[in-house]
């Protein structure tokens, strides 16, 4: 105990040691913080003085060249007033005019000399000045640099003596808990007794009611089902849907996976065929060799591989829909999928032997270099283990799609885990292959015979294995994140048997049956029997009498209509008859003008005859259209007003027209009006199905690292619980051990009480 309290002591006071070295630390932390900021504001106070020393420089170098202008001017001002006063010594008698002249050149000059003095005196101050500050912020500067080190070496001897008094503490720490375990294992071993007790306990009951419900299963259940397969296949399966939505999603991605490899593939050979007419030979120059000759003629032939592959997968994917049962019993065009994959395998196979006497013919071309050759290599080992992953590829697929009695669910998930390790390695193939092309192209461009046309087909053959690199990457991501639910079981068929196409038409079958079934039961109303009998007479009745005013209101709508057309035809005829009022009452209006002013009217008397223009006047017309009916009089009217008719009907007709135009414009604006909310809706679904997507994958990585954090929680505590009686052992051990000293000291001490003292002996002899 005593040594407890010392160590507790000396616990304290080593925390109250680290929390003033602690606080310590924190004061030094912030004055270097401080001494940072202010050495960060001189540095800009000096770049800012280097900013104006460069402007007096710039101005100083102005200065400089403005004075050279100026004793360049001096100078010549100098040779012409030396030339005017050669002239005036030799004339008698100067002009005035030139006295003037060079009084004025001799007080620019004055002028000019002055001003350069004072520039150069402003720029020797400013230059002095500025040496001055540079000077001491160099002084400063080096000063917090020495204290910034200073500061940065106590920082540093106090972090390495917080680390040895943090490790000290921790050793300490480490002692009293083993100390600390020691002293409570008598609890600890009182509570495992007990739980040991209870686990017999709790195994003597489970194996009770374990012999119990035995026997009530062979006395009570008199048939079990699952026995015999015979029996077993009657069984009907379920539908899951979540488990086909899933499915049919990820026949999807496939689909877009294996789209994206097929169109890389293609390129690839392609373009390899390209080459191959290109290099080492050109063969619009001079013919080829044979091998390569037949090379490309089998490279030719890559679509009638490669197409079925998209076009079998695209078939497996719309024959996954939400109303079927996927598993690997009912997906039949998995088989012709196995087939064209196949036959693609087959062609990699042939067309191997001839794409590596291919690279051996680049090897031995004059200008074929040791690292092209070595490289050439390189890609022949490349193209042999990209062959080989594509047969193990081909192998797995025809497993997954044999029929069911041959793939058991064991079986299934280890095809499928081999697949996706497969993938990876189709993944590394391809990576390799798209690296040592690319070297292969780099060194090829360095060649003196290098043409425009072979650099070219090199790009687009990098570009190609670029994509098929990245398909494969993607193909193997996918494959790997989706093999648990790959190698799960669907949940399909029935209790130890396998299901087959007719089970899952059945399946299907039953599905429709119940939706129906429901759909009728949610729509029919029910009412009671009795109710239903008493209503009868009131509900045939009421049939009549709606039966009788669906008639009515047809009738109605005919007379709406008819009365329609006959309120667009009274409308036409009262405009006519408007019009005509209009004319009688300009006709009448001229006549008493002709009868005020004297001239009578002309006018035609029935002696004279009938007018000869509607003499032969015809009989009326009906014109029936839909907007109503017209009776047209050819010649009862006159000219004007047939034009007044006309112009009338036009323009009936066109404010028609001008009122559907209207309309359809507004139609129109209204379809586009629900296109844009169609797009957007559609938009919002997708960003929702992809927000759902990233959800779901989030949700699945929480789950996985809740999985991951039990498996490590059980392991912890499974090593505690280890260590715990590991401990309790050590500590029976040791009881142990004491026990028998302390019974060895017990017997020592009996001994020497018994046996007499030596002395007494020898007095007594």
């Amino acid at each position: 105990m005593a040594n407890v309290t010392d160590l507790q002591s000396k616990y304290s006071k080593l925390a109250q040691e680290y929390s003033k070295l602690r606080a310590q630390n924190q004061v030094l932390k912030k004055a270097v913080v401080d001494e940072q900021t202010a050495s960060c504001s001189l540095k800009d106070e000096l770049k800012q003085k280097e900013q104006s020393l460069r402007k007096v420089e710039q101005e100083m170098d102005s200065l400089s060249f403005r004075n050279q202008q100026l004793t360049k001017r001096v100078e010549l001002l100098q040779e012409e007033l030396l030339l005017s006063e050669s002239k005036s010594k030799k004339s008698d008698s100067p002009s005035q005019v030139s006295l003037q002249t060079q009084n004025v050149f001799d007080e620019d000059l004055q002028k000019k000399i002055q001003e350069n003095e004072r520039l150069h005196i402003q720029f020797h101050e400013a230059d002095e000045q500025f040496r001055r500050q540079e000077a001491q912020l160099r002084v400063r500067l080096d000063q917090l640099e020495k204290e910034s080190e200073q500061h940065q070496a106590v920082v540093d001897a106090l972090n390495r003596k917080y680390t040895d008094a943090i490790e000290k503490l921790q050793n300490d720490k480490a002692l009293l808990e083993v100390r600390d375990t020691f002293t409570c294992w008598k609890p600890i071993v009182f509570i495992s007794r007990a739980a040991q007790q209870q686990l017999r306990k709790y195994q003597s009951e489970v194996s009770s009611q374990l012999k119990h419900s035995s026997s009530v299963i062979q006395e009570k259940v008199p048939f079990n089902d699952t026995q015999l397969s015979d029996y077993n296949s009657l069984n009907v399966p379920l539908h899951n849907r979540r488990h086909q939505l899933k499915a049919r999603d990820v026949a999807a991605q496939a689909l877009g996976f294996v789209q994206s490899l097929v169109s890389a593939l293609l390129n690839l050979h392609s373009y390899t065929e390209q080459r191959v007419h290109i290099y080492p030979l050109d063969s619009s120059i001079e013919a080829i060799s044979p091998v390569n000759l037949k090379f490309s003629q089998y490279l030719h032939e890559n679509a009638s591989y490669l197409r079925p592959l998209e076009e079998d997968l695209l078939q497996l994917h719309h024959s996954i829909t939400e109303d079927s049962i996927t598993a690997l019993e009912t997906l039949v065009k998995l088989q012709d999928f196995s087939r064209s994959f196949s036959s693609y395998s087959s062609f990699l196979q042939k067309i191997l032997p001839y794409q590596l006497q291919s690279l051996e013919e680049d090897c031995e071309a004059s200008l074929c270099t040791a690292a092209l050759a070595s490289k050439n290599r390189q890609l022949q080992k490349d193209m042999k283990k990209l062959t080989a992953v594509f047969q193990k590829l081909k192998s797995y697929v025809a497993l997954l799609a044999l029929p069911s009695e041959c793939v058991t669910l064991i079986s299934a998930n280890a095809v499928f885990t081999q697949m996706s390790a497969c993938l990876h390695g189709l993944h590394d193939a391809a990576t390799e292959l798209s690296q040592h092309y690319s070297q292969k192209a780099s060194l090829e461009q360095g060649l003196p015979t290098v043409t425009q046309k072979l650099c070219t087909t090199n790009e687009c053959l990098l570009s190609s294995l670029a994509s098929l690199t990245n398909s494969c990457g993607k193909m193997a991501t996918f494959f790997s994140n989706n093999l648990d639910f790959l190698a799960s079981c669907p949940g399909y068929g029935p209790r130890g048997g396998f299901l087959n196409p007719q089970q899952a038409d059945s399946v299907m079958e039953n599905k429709r049956r119940a939706a129906t079934y429901m759909s009728t039961i949610r729509k029919s109303e029910s009412v009671p029997y009795r109710e239903a009998l008493a209503n009868r007479h009131v509900l045939t009745s009421s049939t009549e009498s709606r039966e009788g005013l669906m008639q009515q209101v047809a009738q109605s709508q005919e007379k709406i209509s008819r009365l329609e057309q006959e309120k667009e035809h009274w409308l036409l005829e009262a405009q006519l008859g408007q019009v005509r009022l209009q004319k009688e009452i300009q006709r009448i209006a001229q006549l008493e003008a002709q009868i005020t002013t004297g001239h009578p009217p002309e006018t035609h008397s029935a002696a004279d005859g009938p007018d000869p223009m509607c003499a032969d006047a015809p009989e009326p017309l009906q014109d029936t259209s839909v907007i109503g009916m017209l009776t047209i009089t050819p010649c009862s009217e006159s000219a004007a007003d047939q034009e007044s008719r006309e112009h009338l009907i036009k323009h009936h007709y066109m404010s028609r027209v001008s009122e559907i135009t209207a309309q359809l414009q507004m139609c129109d604006s209204k379809a586009v009006h629900f296109h844009a909310e169609c797009r957007a809706v559609a938009k919002r679904l997708a960003m929702a199905e992809k927000s759902r997507e990233t959800l779901t994958e989030e949700l699945k990585l929480a789950h996985q690292n809740i999985t991951r954090l039990q498996d490590e929680l059980s392991t912890t505590k499974r090593s505690y619980e280890d260590q715990l009686s590991m401990m309790s052992d050590h500590l029976c051990s040791m009881n142990d051990t004491l026990s028998k000293q302390r019974d060895e000291i017990d017997s020592l001490k009996l001994a020497s009480k018994v046996r007499p003292p030596r002395k007494c002996i020898i007095s007594i002899l």
